[in-house]
């Protein structure tokens, strides 16, 4: 089975939808393959307070905001998650998802996304800051040398840029999206039992309509042959 989930590293929905995810996962038994798309909530904003941001953005007032705050770290809670919410920023998040496409290179996408969400919502870490990037870049085993040219890649860029396309037509407004086998779409933080739904739903329709594989040219078929 096929997963995709377009999200943005400081979407607080975000992570808890993925954890909620990954309990249904669990619970659901089968085998998925994952993969994370970008998508940035703020192209081109400048880094700012996330209190001021959601004032700005949604009119909130500051007792808004905060006790709109404190219902998102209690929805946290209840999926595992810790949030230390107070002092965070928020802007444009491209450093962080060319960091996530040069994880994935490495075959490190989803330890990347999980140790940005942790940094972020958790240990209060600035992942705008490029030095932070760096430290975390290390802590996956990326060479600096690559983080740095993953910086200015007009390859990774691009993939970034198709990410957010994609989720353009999909019609999706907000995150986090899941799109299973191509077929079945999740939008927003889903309960557990959503996300169960929907992947036995998949794998009923995969059940029902079985691909017949015969020697075909491609990756697979190459393996299978190269001794």
């Amino acid at each position: 089975m096929k997963i995709e989930i377009w999200s943005d590293v400081i979407c607080p929905f975000c992570y808890i939808g993925k954890a909620e995810l990954e309990t249904a996962l669990k619970q659901w038994g089968g085998e998925a393959d994952i993969s994370h798309r970008s998508f940035r909530l703020s192209p081109g904003q400048t880094v700012i307070p996330t209190d001021l941001m959601l004032q700005q953005k949604y009119g909130m007032s500051p007792q808004q905001v905060s006790a709109n705050q404190a219902q998102v770290t209690a929805r946290a809670a209840q999926a595992g998650l810790e949030f230390h919410l107070d002092g965070t920023l928020a802007g444009d998040t491209t450093d962080a998802h060319r960091l996530i496409a040069l994880a994935q290179g490495h075959g490190k996408q989803t330890e990347a996304v999980d140790r940005l969400y942790r940094a972020y919502f958790t240990d209060g870490r600035n992942i705008f800051d490029r030095a932070v990037l760096h430290e975390i870049g290390a802590e996956l085993g990326l060479a600096a040398a690559d983080i740095d040219a993953a910086f200015t890649s007009s390859d990774i860029d691009m993939s970034i840029a198709l990410d957010q396309r994609q989720a353009q037509v999909y019609g999706v407004h907000g995150v986090p999206f899941v799109v299973v086998d191509g077929k079945y779409a999740v939008s927003g933080a889903q309960p557990v039992a959503a996300f169960l739904q929907t992947l036995q739903a998949a794998e009923t329709e995969a059940k029902k309509n079985p691909v017949v594989e015969g020697d075909a040219c491609g990756h697979r078929w190459l393996r299978s042959r190269i001794k």
